[in-house]
This record gives structure tokens, sequence and C-alpha cells, in this order.
């Protein structure tokens, strides 16, 4: 998907990870379309064969790697193949956006500081699966969305944004998660525009 302008110099590309609806990965097509991403969004990475993202990615016209971890002895073994893929495609940036793996030093190494997630939770609070839902069960009056850098642990990497959603008192996980996505969908693109800008004013002061 080429859409961000180059000024005479390469445009970053971008590769996003996601494993199901791939809203967040709509929202970054969005941005990219109207040119407030600051690189092209090249290639989605899927290792869910039936997630929605794919078709998502197809009308976009986004090239979707699909991989089946189960297939491969271990998870570095996996993202050897992913890696490889990524550098054959030129990958500058990885965006996670509802990808439901941790990612190991194979691929951390490659892209270190260059990588990041989204959470539906104000983290340090709620990491991990259910995030929504154990906001409710403790009945937190805010949550929110965070952006972070990623690392080996689970939701843990350095925090580059967030964002605070009020917790509602006749909330549901649906109601509360769709407010939430609203959240991510407004601060997502953002957040990777301005890792990109940062990283491009770093390469060209080196």
């Amino acid at each position: 998907m080429k859409t961000a302008e180059s000024h005479g110099q390469r445009v970053p590309r971008i590769a996003v990870f996601a494993s199901g609806s791939g809203s967040n990965f709509q929202a970054l097509i969005d941005a990219a379309r109207e040119q407030l991403l600051g690189g092209d969004i090249a290639l989605l990475v899927c290792d869910k064969l039936q997630a929605r993202v794919i078709e998502r990615a197809k009308l976009a016209g986004v090239k979707a790697a699909l991989f089946e971890p189960k297939k491969y002895a271990s998870r570095e073994e996996y993202e050897q193949d992913v890696l490889r893929l990524l550098r054959k495609h030129q990958i500058d940036f990885v965006v996670l956006a509802g990808y439901m793996r941790l990612v190991t030093p194979v691929l951390l190494r490659a892209y270190e500081g260059r990588m990041v997630n989204i959470h539906p939770s104000l983290l340090p609070s709620f990491p991990g699966m259910h995030a929504v839902r154990q906001a409710l069960h403790y009945g937190v009056k805010v949550t929110g969305v965070t952006v972070h850098l990623v690392d080996e642990g689970m939701d843990t990497g350095p925090i580059l944004a967030q964002q605070v959603v009020a917790v509602m008192p006749d909330d549901t996980e649906d109601t509360l998660s769709a407010r939430i996505q609203q959240a991510e969908h407004a601060l997502y693109p953002q957040v990777v525009q301005q890792m990109i800008a940062r990283s491009l004013v770093k390469s060209a002061s080196v």
C-alpha cells in the first residue's frame, strides 16, 4: 500500500502483525491513506488463517503473509522465517495490532526500538489477555489504552503513550471494549507516526 510522500527520500515501510479482526490494522490503513502515518503499510503478518484481518488486507491492497506457528519446532524457528520475510520486503518498523503471541529475541534484536504494541488498559495495570474483563471485575473507575515498545515480557516494554477511558456504572465488557477500541484507533496511528519521525531524525543526525 503506497501512500506516503517520499520527498526524495525512501519511504519507511511498516509491517503490521495481527491475529484477529484487525480493527487497529484498519485504523492504521486509514491513517496511511490520509498521509498521517509517515510510512507505507507494506505487509500484514498473520498467524491465524481464518482471521478477518486477512480480508481487510486484501481490500487495502496489502500483501498478507500467513504463518502456522504450530508447524515449527520452536518460537524462534518460526520467527526466523518471519524475519527472513521482513528483510525481503525491507521492513523498517513492526506494529503489533492484536497479535496474540509473545515475541522472542529473534525479532526483538532485529527491530529494537522499532516495534510497538497497543494494549487495552493503563499498563502496568491488567497486562495480558482479558484486560477489559479484569478492569470490570476489579471495579476500577478508569481504564484506557497503552502504546509501548515491545520487549521479552508480556506488555512490559517502555510506555510511549496512554489515553484514559472512563468506566461507566452500567458498562459491560462489550460496551467498554467498544469505547476502548475507539480510543485505540485514534491513538495508535499518532504514536506510530511519532515513532517513525523520531527514528528518521535520529538517523539523519548520525
